[in-house]
Formats: structure tokens, C-alpha cells, sequence
């Protein structure tokens, strides 16, 4: 296709024409006024047949297509309200109405009188065919057919005047009865998925934001934990030099004030993803492997001497953000509870081991301190601290060990995180 044939094209419609929104609008109103009072609905077109079906009698226009127009004016009409004063329970119990109706129909042929009201049977049809199983369609036909087969049998020149209106207007009304069900029932498919993805969706973001608590939980837990024992150790060790060493109480506070505004500035990093516009939120990388030399100065500062060993190659590839982060706040953990824990003993001092293996990365922190009471082992392998741990390295399909140290007195965590994540 050429572009000049390409520009006689009409553009293409970005909607329903006004007309159409009219009519939907219009029809909408109309559902929703029945659906808050179907009696009305239901009295006003019954009473509409009632009358047409009465007047038909009255102005004498059922003899125009009657077999036998001597039939008795009152039987016509008895027969004609019959087949229209029972629509009023249409959508209630259609196959009664039609099974009521098929006397009537049967008397309505065997005399020839063929009113037109008995056509109104298609009514309760369409409410079958709207309501009810498949099943009972096929019982509406033949409740339909059997009285006009049997009349048929009296006026056998006249069997298609007497069949085929009934035929055409049943297979009118079954089609348009399943026209409306199918549509129905796609739309209430439509809601009814709607309503779960609505569902799915609040349930999804009530777990991510219950994930979300959880990991700034532990990451708040892991940054105050750690940085005020830090602080309370140089708090110490100030108060005890600030009377013989005034020098070394100075670098304590000193100390005391950077590691503070370390604290802060992690604190502040950490919730401003938290605000109204996160844009503005400090997006500075988490801490990684190459920040353990800090963090120990800090805990060494602090007073607890603690020396770091590092074994194995390490990969051409350094592990991911998440796995450095892992190992970073499981050993800053592991020495705070060493410092809030273990008995403040001049010996007191602890060692961090980092393995690289193939596929793997281990770190043991282990210290020389007394062995904790039971009340605190349990407490410390059951608080937020280890179970934070242990939920850190289990994202990343790791293990975490904590206990007593089996080479002797003290206390060792041990973490083992594969590079690699696992096969789904």
C-alpha cells in the first residue's frame, strides 16, 4: 500500500461514538433499576401482554389467522390470558410457567383458534435458556412441541401454520437466551478475575511491604546494635583514661563522634527510601567485603582487639552486593554480641576468618571469651540478632551456625554462602 493511499485511510477510533455511550449508559440505568426492583420490571411487561393479548381478542384480530374462527370468544380469551398473566413469574420458575401454558397450548390448536398469544411461550423460553441448564431447554421444546404434534394430527393440511411460527420463534428465543447467558457469564467471569487479581495484588504488596519491614528491621537492628556498643566501649575506656591519659580519652571521644555520624549517616541512608519521594533518598552502595578493614577499626577502637585472617583465592569475579552484605553484617553481629556478651576480661579478643573455597565463601568469627550462661545462649541464639543472621544467609541459600566454641572456651559463628544461587 502506497503512503497516499495510507493517508485516504480514516483514522482509527479511540472509542465508542457518543451515541454508543448514550445507549450504555442508558442501558446501565435500566439493569441497575431492576436489579433494586425486578417487580416492577416483571408487573409492567406482563400487564403490557395482558393488555395486547386482550385486545387482540376484543378487536377480533385472532380470526385473521385462525384455523376455525367459531371457536367461542370467551374460550379465546380464557386461553389468551393464560398464555400472558403467567409471564409475571417468567424468571422465578420459567418451567412452570411453560408447563402451565402447555395445556392451554394444546386447547389453543385442537380448536383451531391459533391465537398469537400462545407465541408469548417463547418468553419463558428465553428465561429457561437465560437461567436454567441446557438440559431443561430440551424440555421446554418438547413441552413446546408435543401439544402442536398432537393438533397437527386433527388439521393435518395446516401442520406448518401450526409448527413452523412456534419453530422459528423457539429457535429465535434459545439463541438469544444463550446469547445473553454466554455474554453474562464471560462478564461475571471478567469481575470474578478482577476481584482475585484485585486480591492477588493487595495480598503481594501486604507481603512485600511485610518483607520490607523485616529487612529494615534487621538492618536497623544490625547498624544501632552494633555502633552504640561500639560507642559504649570508647565511652568506657574514655571515662577510665580521661584521669591518667587525657590524650587517649581524646581519641576516644573523637572516635565516639565519628562513629556516631557513621551511625547516622547509615540510619539516614537506610530510611530515606522511606520518604514521600525516595528520588531524593541517598542511594550510597551498602557495605561490601572491602569494608571489613573499617568495621574492624571501629570494634578495635572500641577496645575488643580482634585480628582478621583471610584464606584461599578469592574469584575472578567478586560475589554479589547481597552476598557481601551478607558476610559484612553477619561478622559486624558476631563481634556486637562479642561485645555485649562476653565477659570484659583483659584477654578478651576475637578472630574473623574468611574462606574463599570453590563456589563457596566462609566466614568464622570466633572470640576466647568465658562461655555464655544459659539464659544468654539461649536468648542470643533465639533473639533478633542470630535470627536475622540466619535469615540473611538463607536468602542466599546459606548456612549459619552459632554455639560454644569447640576448641575451647568462647563462642563462634560460621557462615557458608555458595556463589551461586541454586537451580529453581
Amino acid at each position: 500500500m502506497t503512503d497516499d493511499a495510507t493517508d485516504r485511510l480514516p483514522p482509527p477510533t479511540s472509542g465508542p461514538t457518543p451515541l454508543t455511550r448514550h445507549l450504555q449508559r442508558l442501558l446501565q440505568r435500566v439493569r441497575a433499576f431492576d436489579r433494586r426492583r425486578p417487580a416492577v420490571w416483571n408487573s409492567t411487561l406482563t400487564a403490557f401482554w395482558v393488555l395486547f393479548a386482550v385486545l387482540d381478542v376484543s378487536t377480533g384480530g385472532w380470526r385473521t389467522v385462525a384455523i376455525d374462527a367459531q371457536v367461542p370468544t370467551p374460550l379465546v380469551l380464557t386461553m389468551s390470558v393464560a398464555f400472558s398473566a403467567p409471564l409475571l413469574w417468567r424468571r422465578s420458575h420459567p418451567l412452570a410457567v411453560l408447563a402451565f401454558m402447555a395445556p392451554f397450548s394444546l386447547a389453543n390448536a385442537w380448536t383451531g383458534a391459533v391465537v398469537q398469544a400462545s407465541l408469548l411461550q417463547e418468553i419463558a423460553v428465553f428465561n429457561i435458556a437465560v437461567r436454567l441448564p441446557m438440559r431443561t431447554l430440551a424440555r421446554s421444546g418438547a413441552l413446546i412441541a408435543a401439544p402442536l404434534v398432537i393438533a397437527s394430527a386433527r388439521f393435518p393440511d395446516e401442520w406448518s401454520q401450526l409448527l413452523l411460527p412456534h419453530v422459528w420463534m423457539f429457535a429465535i428465543a434459545a439463541l438469544a437466551g444463550i446469547v445473553v447467558r454466554t455474554r453474562k457469564e464471560y462478564t461475571e467471569a471478567l469481575v470474578d478475575r478482577a476481584d482475585r487479581l484485585e486480591r492477588e495484588r493487595d495480598q503481594q504488596a501486604r507481603l512485600a511491604a511485610a518483607e520490607e519491614r523485616t529487612r529494615i528491621a534487621r538492618e536497623m537492628h544490625d547498624i544501632i546494635g552494633h555502633n552504640l556498643s561500639v560507642i559504649t566501649g570508647l565511652a568506657d575506656g574514655g571515662s577510665y583514661a580521661a584521669a591518667r591519659n587525657p590524650e587517649r580519652a581524646a581519641q576516644a571521644f573523637q572516635a565516639i563522634g565519628t562513629t556516631s555520624r557513621q551511625a547516622l549517616a547509615e540510619l539516614r541512608r537506610l530510611l530515606g527510601v522511606l520518604r514521600d519521594d525516595p528520588e531524593d533518598a541517598d542511594r550510597t552502595p551498602q557495605p561490601t567485603l572491602d569494608d571489613i578493614d573499617a568495621l574492624l577499626d571501629g570494634v578495635r577502637r572500641a577496645g575488643l582487639p580482634v585480628r582478621l585472617c583471610v584464606r584461599g583465592t578469592p574469584p575472578p569475579h567478586a560475589p554479589s552486593p547481597g552476598r557481601q552484605l551478607t558476610v559484612y553484617r553477619v561478622v559486624q553481629e558476631a563481634l556486637t554480641n562479642t561485645m555485649k556478651h562476653a565477659d570484659p576480661a583483659p584477654e578478651l579478643a576475637a578472630e574473623v576468618t574468611l574462606d574463599h573455597r570453590p563456589g563457596a565463601l566462609e566466614a568464622l568469627i570466633t572470640d576466647n571469651g568465658s562461655p555464655r550462661p544459659a539464659s544468654e545462649a539461649s536468648a542470643t541464639g533465639t533473639g533478633q540478632g542470630i535470627t536475622g543472621m540466619r535469615a540473611r544467609a538463607s536468602l542466599y541459600d546459606g548456612t549459619l551456625e552459632a554455639g560454644p566454641s569447640p576448641a575451647g572456651p568462647g563462642w563462634q559463628v560460621r557462615l557458608r554462602l555458595p556463589l551461586e544461587d541454586s537451580p529453581s
